[in-house]
């Protein structure tokens, strides 16, 4: 047996018994080092009623570890015992242009699994999933941050793919959470000229030292004016947001021909047609990632030597679920992962 961390959806955790996982044909056991706490969590463990998943369901969907045991059928070339591994958290049909692209969160027949929702997550000793969902985690990265790539990261740098070439652009980052952060470190190292935004000087202060070349508290300034300011222009070029809440923000600084991503949750954002259409806006939602960019994220890391580890802030281990969650609902720190 062993335990897991589960969410009733009122505020509270339950850590479970359940037994421990045995892999079926095609499967494999990963023994989980770290599994990283996602701010998406939190619609979780606050309310049953946006949760879409189960009681009874393990939480957890940044897992990374080793490969404890392999199931009948795969093959040493795709696991082996031992094997360092990322997990890319959704699994489909395998069959349908989605999944066979590397995408299989968009499954066209409306099979995606994901851990913590459909299927057990990883805050838990061990995790059994499909062999294919697994990826090399590099000699360069810690568990922890293969964890983090996993989903806050990796879903940075997912919108940063989608905006196309960032290197030499002004791109704004709104919201410097994990997330944010991610944005704010992988697109410097990108090249691009980063203003990042935030209404807590703490984390601002962590965006500086994660690239950022100017940051902004938007509760004190005149955001249109300062952006415009910092850019050298009337309206910046790209836009990445992640905070969930400053969608019009958002749009009040991109300038003509300007791009934005939006992958915050929940997320608005409005515009009447008839006072921007001259601007020849793209405006543009991401999704995590696909499982190639999971790995080229992994990979891009490892060559530019960046601090990935540093977004964590607090470790914790699965006895201290309670506290750790009562932490990370407050959101005024950083990240959070529990190491096994």
């Amino acid at each position: 047996m062993m335990q897991g961390i589960t969410f009733p959806g009122d505020g509270s955790v339950v850590l479970k018994d359940f037994p421990a996982p045995q892999p079926g044909p095609g499967e494999v056991v990963v023994r989980m080092r770290a599994s990283g706490m996602c701010g998406s969590d939190l619609h979780f463990y606050r309310s049953a009623v946006s949760f879409g998943g189960s009681a009874d369901t393990i939480q957890g969907h940044e897992p990374c570890g080793d490969v404890h045991a392999v199931g009948e059928g795969v093959s040493p070339d795709t696991a082996s015992v031992g094997d360092r591994v990322m997990i890319h958290h959704y699994w489909g049909c395998d069959v349908c242009e989605q999944c066979r692209s590397g995408w299989p969160q968009m499954c066209d027949r409306g099979n995606a699994q994901t851990m913590s929702i459909t299927t057990h997550g990883g805050h838990a000793p061990y995790a059994v999933v499909p062999a294919r969902t697994l990826l090399p985690l590099p000699d360069g990265l810690s568990y922890k941050a293969g964890a983090a790539i996993g989903c806050g990261t990796g879903t940075a740098w997912g919108g940063l793919m989608r905006l196309g070439d960032v290197g030499g652009k002004s791109l704004v980052v709104f919201g410097q959470g994990p997330v944010g952060l991610s944005g704010t470190m992988l697109a410097s190292a990108l090249g691009a000229r980063v203003i990042a935004v935030d209404v807590n000087d703490s984390r601002l202060e962590r965006a500086r030292k994660f690239g950022a070349s100017a940051v902004v508290n938007s509760a004190d300034v005149d955001l249109s004016a300062t952006i415009a300011d910092l850019a050298g222009r009337k309206g910046v070029e790209m836009i990445l947001e992640t905070s969930g809440v400053a969608g019009a923000d958002a749009l009040s600084v991109l300038g003509k021909w300007g791009r934005a991503c939006f992958i915050g949750l929940p997320g608005e954002v409005h515009f009447r047609t008839e006072e921007q259409y001259k601007k020849q806006w793209t405006i543009m939602t991401s999704w995590t990632m696909s499982t190639i960019q999971q790995r080229r994220c992994a990979e891009f890391i490892v060559e530019q030597g960046l601090p990935i580890d540093d977004l964590y802030t607090h470790s914790w281990s699965l006895n201290q679920a309670t506290e750790a969650y009562e932490w990370f609902d407050k959101q005024s720190d950083g990240k959070g992962v529990f190491e096994f």
